[in-house]
Formats: structure tokens, sequence, C-alpha cells
């Protein structure tokens, strides 16, 4: 029997919650399989199975704790001579293994619709009396998981049968109403996930240790919006990505970071740490929360080059595939509340940081244009800075120098 146990997964990390089993107990489990997503202070991360075997016992149950070291589950190498035959019948199991009462042996989980089913998730359908067809996966590998049944749940209206009494009859409707009893008043305690707790650290120390501040500005969208328009599809051809508006902003924000460099600067003891490179973290909404995976040297990166990573970012943040060292570091912040409909906000700058700036919906709004009234496609923009080392002269202008480039893209070109 082999022991699994939780690995280093960073330096300074000491604990880590259990995410979701991927595999349960009895299962049959091929070499490099992920078992367990591990879900840290930073992100997720996977363990995988050492070797063909059976995963025997689940010792730490999902969103329980442990620490670095801990056993949190037993597996059961197969024996080196022992093949799994390579048919859809059932793995042999070894026969020292199958001779234990207390183990349940299978084979991978079997799916269900062409859904995989975790375990919690089966039993919270079962006590809803659903079926996995009704509930749309997001687990990897298109699971579904007990977060999936219990959204479905919370956001679905359970429609009258036809055995509702009648409405035309209010005497009997009212006594059907009295017999449902009182509301349901419970509650639900769960523990704060890791990254929540991360999250909600940071946040504070921010509102504590730094004197923020924030500043707007609205910048008219249709320049870069008819540029995107007239190259998206050559853009897309060349280089197979899409072009968006990240990449715009990130090279704006580039441009407006050299010009005032105490945005890019931070607060170390009594000293002001200033950089001539632009780590800038872009703000993405994950599987388990908010995440800033950071995006390194964009002064030298293309806008190819800077959509190809945020979408890389994106699809591993939804997968819970982050690692620890692409969320560490980071100069500025980019957080783009618009994609949720955010019209205006004041974000919280990520110590030990002194800027981010919120973007926010593209709305169309008159505004006054050469002496006339014009329909533009207008979106709010958002800095907030930390007054220690930021004046407000300098914040100002960081502004509007992203306003003025965003507005006129060719500045990035010609470096004006």
């Amino acid at each position: 029997m082999t022991e699994i146990i939780v690995p280093s997964v960073g330096e300074s990390i000491s604990e880590v919650q259990i995410g979701q089993w991927l595999k349960k107990e009895g299962d049959w489990v091929a070499a490099g399989t992920d078992l367990v997503d591990l879900e840290t202070e930073k992100a997720s991360v996977q363990i995988s199975a050492p070797e063909d075997g059976i995963l025997l016992k689940i010792l730490k149950q999902s969103e329980e704790f442990a620490a670095v070291g801990d056993v949190i589950a037993s597996f059961q190498p197969a024996p080196k001579t022992a093949i799994p035959a390579p048919t859809s019948a059932p793995a042999p199991v070894p026969a020292q293994v199958a001779a234990q009462p207390t183990v349940s042996i299978s084979t991978q989980p079997q799916p269900v619709g062409g859904t995989r089913i975790m375990p919690a998730a089966q039993r919270m359908l079962g006590d809803n009396q659903l079926s996995a067809g009704q509930v749309p996966p997001t687990g990897p590998g298109g699971r579904l998981l007990k977060e999936d049944v219990a959204r479905f749940v919370s956001h679905s209206v359970i429609p009258a049968t036809s055995s509702a009494t009648p409405t035309t009859s209010p005497s009997v409707s009212t006594q059907s109403l009295m017999q449902q009893g009182p509301p349901n008043r419970s509650e639900e305690v769960k523990p704060m996930s890791m990254i929540r707790r991360t999250i909600a650290t940071r946040l504070v120390q921010a509102q504590h240790n730094a004197a923020l501040l924030t500043t707007f500005n609205e910048v008219d969208m249709q320049p870069v919006m008819q540029l995107r328009t007239k190259y998206k599809d050559a853009f897309n051809e060349k280089h197979g990505v899409k072009l968006g508006f990240m990449s715009f902003f990130a090279k704006a924000a580039c441009e407006a970071l050299k010009r005032f460099t105490s945005v890019n600067a931070e607060v170390r003891g009594n000293n002001i740490v200033y950089r001539n490179y632009c780590d800038i973290g872009i703000a993405i909404g994950g599987g388990k929360g908010l995440v800033v995976p950071v995006l390194r040297n964009v002064e030298k990166m293309s806008f190819a080059d800077i959509e190809r990573n945020i979408g890389e970012f994106a699809s591993r943040a939804l997968a819970n595939k982050l690692m620890p060292n692409d969320l560490e570091g980071g100069t500025f912040t980019i957080s783009n509340g618009g994609i949720y409909g955010s019209l205006l906000s004041t974000p919280i700058v990520n110590p030990p940081q002194s800027g981010i700036l919120g973007l926010h919906s593209i709305q169309d709004r008159p505004i006054a244009l050469n002496g006339e009234v014009v329909i533009r496609p207008m979106m709010y923009l958002a800095l907030t800075y930390d007054h220690r080392i930021v004046d407000g002269r300098e914040a100002v202008s960081f502004l509007k120098t992203i306003k003025d480039v965003i507005e006129d893209p060719s500045r990035l070109f010609l470096e004006i």
C-alpha cells in the first residue's frame, strides 16, 4: 500500500484545502491520472496517481483542511506482472486487494449520458430527485460536481403539479399553503476556501496599510472598436487568436507606466522601489473565485502575445489549473468588471502594488464632440492608487494618457 500525501506546493504554504476528489474509493486508476484537486491560498493543484493501481481509502474529504505532509488517502499499486486487459471489461483486481471486504472495487466511473458524476453530486441528485441530464456539468473533463447540482437547485423553480388545487378555489388554496408549514430558515455553514481567505486578507491589508484614492475618466471606444472590426479576421488568421480589448489596455497601461513611474512602484519599508518593466496582473474570474495571473514584461509583448497568454490563463483558471508562480509578482493590475455589467466601481489595489485600473461596460451615450451632440460607445475608467507615493496630478495624468492612447491607438505605434 502507498500513502497519498500532501506535497509541498510552494514557499510559505503549509496548509491546503481538499477540493474535489476526481476518483472514488475502489476505483482503478492509471498512472498519472489526477486523483484530487487541492486548493491553496494561491491556486489549485492536482495530485496524480503515482502508478497503476486502486484508490483504496480516502482519509480527507472535500472541504477538509490538511497540512503539507499529511496522508489524505491510501493507494494500492498494481503488481508489476499484472497488466489490465485493454478491453472495455473491468480491469483485473489484485487478489490480495479483492480479499479485503471493506474495499469496494470498481472500474473508472462510468459516464451517465456522457457525463461523469462525482459521488457527492450523485447523492445530491438523489436527494433532489434530479437526473444527471438536467444539470449542466462544469468540472474538469466534463465532470458533474456537487457545486453544479447545488447551483441548479438554488436557481430552479419547482413547477406546480397537475394535482395542484385550482386557483378558482381560494379557500382550498389557502389551506394548501398553510399545510406547507413555516418557511425554510435553515442555514449552512461551510469553511471559507483557501483562495477566498487569501483574497479577504489581502483586500483588508490594502485598506489598512495604504492611502487609497480613486480617480475617474471616460473613454470613447469607437476608434478601438473600428480598428478591431477592420482587422479582427486577418489578426485571427495570422496569429490564431482573437483580437480583444484587453491587449489595447495592457499596451496603453505600459505606455502610461513608462511616463508615470510611481504608479509602477512599491513602498518597501522607508524606500520606494521603481521598476523599469511592466508585469501586469489581469483579474480573471476562475473556478474558485477571482484570480490575478501575471503577464510578465508586457512592454516587450505583441498584441498577439498578450491575447494568447490571457486566453491560456483564462482556460487554466476555469479548470483550476493555475500554478502559484502564475500569480506571484505583478507591478500593476487591470480588472475588467465590464464583462459582468459593471458601469462604475472603485477597484482595490493588490498590495504591494500602488495602482489598479478598473474597466467597465461599454454603453452608447450622448457626448459633445466638435460642438455637436453625438452618440458614442463610452466606457468609464477608474484608477485606484496609493496616495503615499502617487500624487493626484500623476494619477490624473496617468489615466488621461490611457484615455488618449485608446481614443487614438496609432499613438501606441508612434510612441507619442
